[in-house]
């Protein structure tokens, strides 16, 4: 089945989109993890107290003491976390 000359312009426009397609996934990957950063919660971006980005300084930082307040005794780290009590319906 020969291609006839009329078929090369339809082949090289399908291509052309599959290409432009694929390269629009590269792109998208790289921006969509650099504007996550500038979305506001409210509108479903990052909240305020999420962890910094890996492979940043401050992620090193914020692992560093996440070991750190490991390896202390519960009793100790004075942090926010504190076991929920319920109260038994009298």
């Amino acid at each position: 089945m020969p291609i006839v000359t009329r078929h090369i312009p339809v082949l090289i426009a399908l291509a052309l989109a599959a290409c432009a397609l694929g390269g629009c996934s590269t792109v998208n990957q790289k921006l969509s993890s650099g504007m996550a950063d500038y979305i506001p919660a409210w509108a479903g971006g990052l909240p305020a107290d999420a962890p910094p980005r890996q492979g940043t300084p401050e992620y090193d930082k914020f692992m560093q003491e996440r070991e750190r307040k490991r390896q202390i005794p519960a009793a100790e780290r004075g942090d926010d976390a504190k076991p929920a009590t319920q109260d038994a319906p009298h």
